[in-house]
This record gives C-alpha cells, sequence and structure tokens, in this order.
C-alpha cells in the first residue's frame, strides 16, 4: 500500500481549496503598486509615486493568547483583524503609508473552512488599513500542533519620506498629548484577562455579567483592534505636525509613551481622569489587579498616543473627531522619577 502525505497529516488538497478561497479575498485589497500577489513563489510591489527619498518600514506581530480565545469560542472572523492591526499601528507610529501585508497561518490539521474565516478577517484588515494582502504562508504541521489548533503571525511594509520619519527630535516640554481610543483589550495582556476572567472569577465565554453592560465575556475577549490608519491618514493629508506617537500594546502605558523619546530629558505625563477605561478592565481590576500591574499591561482605554504642538491641538482634534480624540496629557521635563507620570482619576465604566 502506497504510503500518501495525507497519511502523514498533511492535505495538500485542502491547502490548494484554501488558496482558491483566498485569491478573491486578496483582490479585493489590491493597490495599484502591486505587481505580482496570491500564486507566486514571492510578491512584487512598486513604491507610490511622489516620494523624493522613500523609506521602507516592515513590522511583524501575532495576537498571542487571544487565539485560545477564539478557538475555544468558534470565532473565527475577527482575529485577521488583530492581526493586521498589531502590524499596521506599529507601521502608522513611525509616519509611514501601509503599502503590503503578509500572514503565516500555521496549524496541526487544516481546516479550509475556518482558515478561510481568518483570512477573511486579514483581508478585511487590509481594507481598514488601506494596504493590499499581497500573500501569505499555510503550513500544516502535525505533531507541532494539537489537532485543529493554529497560530499566526503577520508582516506589514509601508513606506514614509525620509524627512517625515517620526518620531521627530524636537519634542518638546508642553508638547499635547492626543489619545485615541481602544476598543477593549485589543491583542494585549491576554494571558492575565483569561487567568481572571476564566480562573479567578470563573465565568464562562457566554457570561453576561452586569459590568460588562449586555456584552459577553466573549464578545469583550475577541472584540478587535482597532486599526488607526484613517486617522494618521488624515493628519498627513492634512499636514499637521505632528510629533511622535505611541502604539499602546505589551507594557501598556508605562512601557509604550516613553519609547517616543531619544533620551532621559523628558517624561509623559497622563490624566487618567480625561478617557474612559473599558469595562472588561474594570471587571478584572476589580478581582484583585493591583493599579501598577493593569497599566504595565493593559492599554486602560488609549489604543494610541499622539504628541502635536500645542499651536497644532485644536486641528488635530478636529480632524480626528471620528476618532473620538481627545487631549490626554502632555510631554513633561523629568525631574527624576519615571517618564511616565499619571494624575488624576479613572473615571468608573
Amino acid at each position: 500500500m502506497a504510503i500518501t502525505y495525507k497519511d502523514a497529516g498533511v492535505d495538500i488538497d485542502a491547502g490548494e481549496s484554501l488558496v482558491e478561497r483566498i485569491k478573491p479575498l486578496a483582490r479585493s485589497t489590491m493597490r495599484p503598486e502591486v505587481l505580482g500577489g496570491i500564486g507566486g513563489f514571492a510578491a512584487l510591489c512598486r513604491l507610490p509615486t511622489g516620494y523624493s527619498e522613500p523609506v521602507l518600514v516592515s513590522g511583524t506581530d501575532g495576537v498571542g493568547t487571544k487565539l485560545k480565545t477564539a478557538l475555544a469560542a468558534g470565532r473565527h472572523t475577527t482575529i485577521g483583524i488583530d492581526l493586521v492591526a498589531m502590524c499596521v499601528n506599529d507601521v502608522l507610529v513611525t509616519g509611514a503609508e501601509p503599502l503590503f501585508f503578509l500572514d503565516y497561518f500555521a496549524t496541526g490539521a487544516l481546516e479550509v473552512e475556518t482558515a478561510a474565516r481568518v483570512i477573511s478577517g486579514i483581508a478585511e484588515g487590509c481594507r481598514q488599513a488601506g494596504c493590499a494582502l499581497v500573500g501569505g504562508e499555510t503550513a500544516e504541521l502535525p505533531g507541532l500542533y494539537h489537532g485543529r489548533d493554529y497560530d499566526l503571525a503577520g508582516f506589514c511594509v509601508g513606506v514614509v519620506e525620509r524627512t517625515q520619519i517620526r518620531p521627530r527630535t524636537d519634542l518638546a516640554a508642553g508638547d499635547v498629548l492626543i489619545g485615541l481610543p481602544s476598543a477593549g483589550l485589543h491583542s494585549n495582556g491576554h494571558s492575565l484577562a483569561r487567568k481572571v476572567v476564566l480562573d479567578v472569577l470563573e465565568l464562562p465565554l457566554d457570561a453576561t455579567p452586569p459590568e460588562l453592560g449586555g456584552a459577553s465575556v466573549a464578545d469583550e475577549l475577541l472584540r478587535p483592534t482597532v486599526i488607526y490608519a484613517s486617522a494618521f491618514a488624515a493628519l498627513r493629508r492634512a499636514g499637521v505636525a505632528w510629533k511622535a506617537a505611541a502604539h499602546i500594546t505589551g507594557g501598556g502605558l508605562i512601557e509604550n509613551p516613553p519609547r517616543i523619546f531619544a533620551d532621559d530629558t523628558l517624561a509623559v505625563e497622563l490624566d487618567r481622569s480625561t478617557w474612559q477605561v473599558p469595562p472588561i478592565m474594570t471587571l478584572i481590576a476589580r478581582a484583585g489587579v493591583e493599579p501598577l500591574e493593569m497599566l504595565r499591561t493593559f492599554n486602560m482605554g488609549l489604543g494610541m498616543i499622539i504628541a502635536v504642538p500645542p499651536a497644532a491641538a485644536a486641528s488635530a482634534l478636529e480632524l480626528l473627531a471620528d476618532s473620538s480624540a481627545r487631549v490626554v496629557g502632555g510631554i513633561v521635563a523629568r525631574a527624576g522619577g519615571e517618564p511616565s507620570r499619571f494624575t488624576g482619576v479613572a473615571p468608573g465604566p
């Protein structure tokens, strides 16, 4: 009896079927610069016109243990948005325009319908980001992954004019910090969130505790990450002279904002009374997580912080009104102490 690759756990036919499912999804995200995408050995993309000295910017990320919740809940249509968001948002803070995106999907046993749902989310994320889904890799790895569990990684490339690279070197005390709200947990801190919500509070995924305002635990844990591409595009089109931005990911509000500084002379001061903490984070905190642990683990309701000179604050707020932007603090001189300071008291949910 002949032994086949399928006997070893790898279904070539399923892989080919998935590629055919992906092609129209990828086509829906195309940009005019793309010369070749899905189906070839590699993708080709021209640089957009209009740049004098274009610089390529790249970013890669995954979605962490948020995947465990997606698998447990059987919800696979939005986790791809998270994957794109985590890569694209990192590229945006450099001042770059996202150009194209690739994904890596690895599983123990390829389930075409599940994979297609995941990649449909990736395509939706690319549409939100304005970048093209030009390719990726699907790996069936029996023995390495359990059953139909899967893992994701994403890769984004953008382009920025060399003179427009952020952060700028002229950040100064008195600059204004504008915050763009998160949708919730986004894709960081899920190991702690799952520990508290599922193990400590013993809430099932379909539970609807009153603190969540009618949403289920699964709804909140899987709420997709906001992609901030349209906000940065609005600033770019209007020529607003923003100076720096911080994507609030792992490390929360303690570690991410100071990454905009080139030295240790400045600090970020955030007024916690100026934005709303998402209900899921309030639920986690009330279960016994200390305030400092919350601040260094979760975004606490701010997905992106943008530094602008005082004279540009009003116009930036007007341009970003659709993103519910607000002033959340400022840049101050660092007189010793930590690079992140907090004033005010967070409002209740």
